[in-house]
């Protein structure tokens, strides 16, 4: 997946002057300055709580939104981890020497030297465990250009970050495209869709349960595609006995109102896959007048992204 859209990630270690570098560069690009804070307001709305091995995919998916109206400089432990298939990213990583780290809390925090360093101890242990929980390593990820900053001002680095940013022709790209970011989007939030994770601007109605996880999944894709759906909202007699007492009805997974269209979702199993495509059947021929079409599991990425609901049910 290639992506029109420039990403400037800037890292370094607790207690470390990155997020003054990076927001001096984020000034000199004109790009937009994603601090931890601004990351945690982005995040905000999202359900809570939100498991860490699933903030990559929420971050991920407000990144993208955020992307369509400004290139970004993003300052947050691990963004060097996200948008892996990006073209146009620079990896920014900015070291200290833990007694220019040290020397900088003792400054803002008025603690001793002893202090400063336990704090340190404190700061790293927490960033390796947050790593290991969001994305199960401790260790940063590759990154382009290194600046150690001990002997240079958060100015100086900003500038080179800056300079290196021009030469890697992050300043040329456009926007993420609103397609783009569909595709995005649709990648982030059907692995949260898995794991029951809404996005905040779903607004369909998600019941308590449902009969399989494939379709608390497809609700997901219906809500952030705001597409108006109902659940199993009607039952059709296929079978009735020698009294005209219903023996066998097909209930369809959803129904989409915009678009009169009932849709069936089925698993891989062959035996479920050969007894609903034989209630399928049965329906049309006894309602003709209802539209029902039935996908697989693998299709559900196809159905949205490459066919869209709107398209294929004209």
């Amino acid at each position: 997946m290639m992506m029109s859209l420039s990403v400037l990630t800037i890292t370094g270690e607790p207690g470390g002057r990155q997020d003054e570098v990076a927001r001096l560069a984020a000034q000199r690009l004109g790009f937009e300055w994603i601090s931890q804070t601004r990351m945690d307001a982005l995040l905000a709305s999202w359900p809570t709580p939100l498991a860490p091995r699933l903030w990559p995919y929420a971050a991920t998916s407000s990144l993208a939104r955020l992307a369509t109206e400004h290139h970004l400089a993003i300052s947050v432990p691990g963004s060097e981890l996200l948008f892996p298939a990006l073209d146009s990213v620079l990896r920014v990583h900015v070291p200290a020497s833990p007694s220019r780290r040290a020397g900088a809390l003792m400054l803002h925090h008025g603690l001793d030297r002893a202090a400063a360093h336990a704090r340190l101890a404190e700061l790293a242990a927490a960033e390796r465990a947050l790593r290991r929980a969001r994305f199960h390593r401790i260790s940063p990820g590759a990154v382009d250009l290194v600046i150690h900053t001990d002997r240079l001002e958060p100015e100086a680095a900003a500038h080179i970050v800056a300079e290196a940013a021009h030469a890697a022709g992050l300043t040329a790209h456009g926007l993420l495209p609103f397609a783009t970011e569909a595709e995005i989007q649709f990648e982030a939030r059907l692995e949260l869709a898995r794991h029951g994770v809404a996005p905040p601007d779903a607004n369909g109605w998600t019941p308590r349960t449902f009969s399989h996880p494939s379709e608390r999944v497809f609700a997901n894709l219906l809500d952030f595609y705001r597409i108006t759906w109902e659940y199993e909202p009607r039952s059709f007699p296929l079978e009735w006995d020698r009294q005209g007492a219903v023996r066998e009805a097909f209930t369809p997974d959803f129904y989409l109102p915009e678009f009169n269209l009932y849709v069936e979702l089925t698993t891989m199993k062959q035996a479920l896959v050969t007894r609903k495509n034989r209630k399928v059947k049965r329906l049309r021929e006894l309602y003709p007048e209802v539209d029902i079409r039935m996908f697989y599991q693998k299709d559900l990425q196809d159905l949205v992204m490459k066919h869209g609901l709107s398209e294929s049910t004209a």
